[in-house]
């Protein structure tokens, strides 16, 4: 069905799905062809090489046509699908170097990573103010809990994004950095007057916005806002505010559809249709194709029944069209990715912060590593380091006797003790953990969510990530050869 603007118009449209593997099969091309999808998001399931790649965004243009938007989540840190690639650092660590002119940059490496196999839109960067320690979900994938400084680094980011010819697209609206439930798993609230939200965590979006091409919305409720809708459901957060009230004009997209936070309250044809009633361009619909073709259905039935403005829909299809317009997808193979290796190795160094005065045991003697023997991938994050490749990246300083656990309530602190060798703990995790409130290491190593140093009783180096660049800086700090010089999120 065509999407011109007096034309008829698809739920395709309006719709974003994901794909089973790494190629387009054909069944998967006849749907895409059948209900005029132009949108898919991309995740690790999709990724096995970089040829690979740029030949399935090929094959996905080929079939979605020159208004495809082929996205992925490429935050930097843990949100990285492909591993073929220099990795960057994430949004905390680049803010805790605080150089603007670095995050653009780091940015713009990012993206060309991107634009190097056909990706034109990448869902990034995140404008939430991690404000809250506990948080399950943002921690490290915020640049801080400052709100000027969210606001520099993000500018940067889209600055960078932008030089790269990359649609960036910030998130969670309007904030997710003050939760303590993960919207993958739960619906959460986030109950402040109107007056605090405009100073703390609207703030960082509602600046960024005119040089903003897309937002996505959070599956949250604000009830200064509505005291029912989450704000992906909400007309008056989607319009009221962000459209009429700050004069939005960029591309609305909603987070997944398939989060508990609204399959489980909603159901996914339902919740699709009233993302766009509340002024969502496109309906983020993830998972099983029953559950895609539900959304599909449903937008579809509402679409021939009237019950989506027509107007309204027509305006949402072309600013699709004109974001796809702006960032084709057509793949750059005469970009080379590796060449920013020196420049993301740098800028994880850069945000490599102390906490509490850390000393490093001397460079050759012997040390016990305590460590979790294997930290899985979770919802949007990729897995973490395991013990044993720590270990023998901790080999090229020490005499490493490691200790790994699967459990941290599992440990015995004064077995450990015992040994009578300098004790370094490493927290590889991205939740922090209870059993390890006021346990008394050497040295804390905190490989990932920064906040486990305030838990650990302990000197810690906060490396705001696991990836080897982040494991690298790591090294250098201990053997001496590299000072910390970032700013942590929190008091030190």
């Amino acid at each position: 069905m065509s999407t011109a603007p007096n034309g008829p118009l698809s739920s395709g449209a309006l719709v974003m799905v994901d794909i089973p593997g790494p190629t387009l099969d054909d069944d998967t091309a006849a749907y895409l062809r059948r209900h005029g999808i132009r949108s898919v998001c991309l995740f690790r399931k999709n990724v096995e090489s970089e040829a690979q790649l740029a030949a399935l965004c090929a094959d996905l243009r080929a079939v979605m046509g020159e208004h495809a938007l082929i996205a992925l989540d490429h935050e930097g840190g843990a949100i990285l699908r492909p591993t073929f690639w220099p990795h960057a650092p994430s949004a905390m660590s680049q803010g805790a170097a605080g150089d603007e002119a670095l995050t653009a940059d780091v940015n713009t490496a990012l993206a060309r990573q991107l634009r190097r196999v056909g990706i034109n839109w990448n869902f990034a960067p995140v404008l939430d103010v991690n404000v809250n320690p506990a948080n399950p979900v943002i921690g490290e994938r915020a640049f801080g809990a400052d709100v000027e400084l969210v606001t520099r680094m993000g500018r940067a980011a889209l600055t960078g994004h932008d030089r790269a010819g990359v649609a960036a697209c910030v998130k969670h609206f309007p904030g997710h950095g003050d939760t303590s439930l993960d919207s993958h798993l739960a619906l959460p609230r986030v109950d402040k007057p109107r007056n605090e939200l405009e100073a703390g965590e609207f703030a960082p979006f509602r600046d960024l916005l005119p040089v903003t091409p897309a937002v996505m919305t959070a599956h949250i409720i604000y009830p200064a806002l509505d005291p029912t809708r989450p704000a992906t459901l909400s007309r008056a957060v989607l319009t009221g505010l962000l459209r009429e009230a700050w004069a939005y004009d960029g591309v609305i997209v909603t987070d997944s559809m398939g989060m508990k936070a609204i399959d489980d309250h909603y159901g996914r044809g339902e919740a699709g249709v009233m993302a766009l009633q509340a002024g969502a361009d496109l309906v983020m619909a993830l998972g099983r194709r029953e559950a895609q073709e539900a959304t599909l259905n449903a937008i579809q039935a509402a679409l021939d029944r009237g019950t989506l403005d027509a107007t309204q829909m027509q305006a949402s299809a072309r600013r699709l069209e004109t974001l796809a317009a702006r960032y084709p997808a057509q793949a750059d193979d005469t970009l080379d990715p590796q060449a920013d290796a020196a420049l993301l190795e740098g800028a994880w160094a850069r945000g490599l912060s102390a906490y509490r005065d850390p000393v490093a045991p001397p460079p050759g003697s012997a040390v016990l590593l305590v460590a979790q023997t294997r930290v899985p991938r979770e919802n949007v994050s990729e897995a973490s380091v395991d013990a044993q490749t720590l270990a023998d990246d901790l080999r090229g300083v020490y005499d490493v006797h490691l200790h790994a656990f699967e459990d941290p309530a599992e440990l015995d602190w004064a077995a450990l003790r015992a040994h009578g060798l300098p004790v370094i703990l490493a927290t590889t995790s991205r939740h922090r953990h209870a059993a390890l409130r006021g346990v008394r290491p050497d040295l804390h190593l905190a490989l990932y969510n920064p906040y486990a140093a305030l838990d650990v009783n302990a000197p810690a180096l906060v490396t705001y990530g696991f990836q080897p660049e982040a494991r690298r800086a790591a090294l250098r700090w201990l053997g001496g050869n590299l000072a910390a010089t970032g700013t942590l999120p929190f008091p030190a």
